[in-house]
């Protein structure tokens, strides 16, 4: 049998990509109540997303998760891991 390995996937913080990238939750970092918050807006291991668009200045950024549009601030961003 000639079994080839997975093509890695490249890791990275929400807030690096750009509009019209996809990506897949890998996980949230920090605790608190704002951890809490991206939790509970579908932000959980393996939720599929896509960066809609930048502000003018970059902050915040739009991103389609869970079917929906969400705003978020650069800073919750980077609490964000994806695997794309």
């Amino acid at each position: 049998m000639n079994s080839q390995p997975e093509p890695k996937q490249k890791t990275c913080t929400l807030d690096c990509l750009q509009p019209g990238d996809c990506a897949n939750v890998s996980h949230c970092e920090g605790s608190g109540s704002t951890f809490q918050r991206l939790c509970e807006m579908g932000f959980v291991k393996g939720a599929p997303l896509r960066v809609v668009r930048h502000a003018l200045f970059g902050d915040p950024l739009v991103v389609e998760i869970q079917n929906y549009h969400l705003s978020l601030r650069k800073a919750e961003a980077r609490m964000v891991n994806v695997n794309f």
